[in-house]
């Protein structure tokens, strides 16, 4: 079973304005709302992909009824636990003009330890050695900075294999738990290993330290060129087919689910970017946060072009 956890969901809305300007006042051309956050977009994809996941969320108020309503009617399993507070609603503001992405996030409910504890003990209690459990997104107000590190240590000593999709000091501390996968970006690394990284060398490079540094498989995504994957035998990067941009907004999401249904899987590691790349760029091309059918994705796969590293 692949487990997907969403500590700070929200309800993503996608507003079409043609022309937006601040400070004045823009008018919505389309509007779109899709149950959202990390984990949450994570399990939207593997569905479309033909995998089963169950999503983890902590869920509150009438928004956190609302989207827990929204991914059953789509034949999803979630797990909810009750947070104390509104779920929060992201606002996200598309340009066609201009060729724009705005992101206005709203910070959530608190979150308190205790509260933490027992759903992680109640995720444990379930889990079997070989089971995925997908760590990604921001952590809720009031989340101690390792909490991440304390999960992975948990679900990895239950059996799992743990991946982890954070930023910042969550990921660095992540770290200290030697999950079996981590995927940042491009931009996410530089700022873990305190320098700016130029070409595809140097990513390949700080990615191959994270490995020596005890994690397995380290997935580095950069955007439109690709990603670098490195593991304890190869380095690979995937470059990803050009594809017209619907929507950015859970990029890297659709491939953090691309990696957990091939994991599970057992496809080779060449399998595993194509399918990763060719799942990124399929979901490029929807709005919102809305996931790519298997047959866009399908219709992708042999445009991604593989190089040894």
């Amino acid at each position: 079973m692949i487990y997907t956890v969403t500590l700070n969901p929200a309800l993503d809305k996608t507003a079409t304005v043609d022309g937006f300007v601040v400070d004045e006042v823009n008018r919505i051309g389309e509007l779109r709302e899709d149950p959202g956050g990390k984990g949450i977009n994570v399990t939207k994809v593997i569905a479309k992909l033909g995998g089963t996941s169950r999503a983890v969320a902590l869920l509150g108020g009438s928004v956190g009824g609302r989207i827990e309503r929204m991914l059953a009617a789509e034949g999803i399993d979630v797990w909810a636990f009750e947070a104390h507070g509104e779920t929060r609603t992201n606002l996200k503001v598309v340009d066609p003009r201009l060729d724009t992405h705005t992101d206005i996030n709203e910070p959530g409910p608190v979150a308190s330890v205790a509260q933490l504890d027992d759903m992680r003990s109640a995720l444990v209690a379930e889990l079997s050695p070989g089971d995925i459990v997908v760590l990604s997104g921001s952590l809720p107000k009031g989340a101690p900075v390792a909490t991440y590190a304390a999960w992975a240590r948990a679900c990895s000593d239950a059996g799992a294999k743990v991946f982890l999709d954070a930023d910042g000091d969550a990921l660095v501390r992540g770290l200290d738990a030697h999950p079996y996968l981590v995927k940042p970006n491009d931009a996410e690394l530089s700022r873990l290993c305190g320098e700016r990284l130029g070409d595809t060398a140097d990513v390949a490079r700080r990615a191959r330290d994270l490995v020596e540094g005890g994690v397995r498989r380290v997935v580095v995504s950069m955007g439109g060129a690709g990603a670098v994957v490195v593991d304890g035998e190869r380095a690979l990067l995937a470059r990803s087919p050009r594809v017209p941009v619907g929507s950015t907004v859970g990029a890297g999401d659709s491939v953090v689910a691309a990696l957990a249904y091939a994991e599970e899987r057992g496809m080779s590691l060449e399998q595993t970017m194509r399918l990763a790349m060719a799942t990124g760029a399929a979901n490029v091309m929807q709005s919102g946060t809305q996931a790519a059918e298997r047959s866009q994705v399908d219709a992708l796969v042999d445009r991604v072009v593989i190089e040894e590293l």
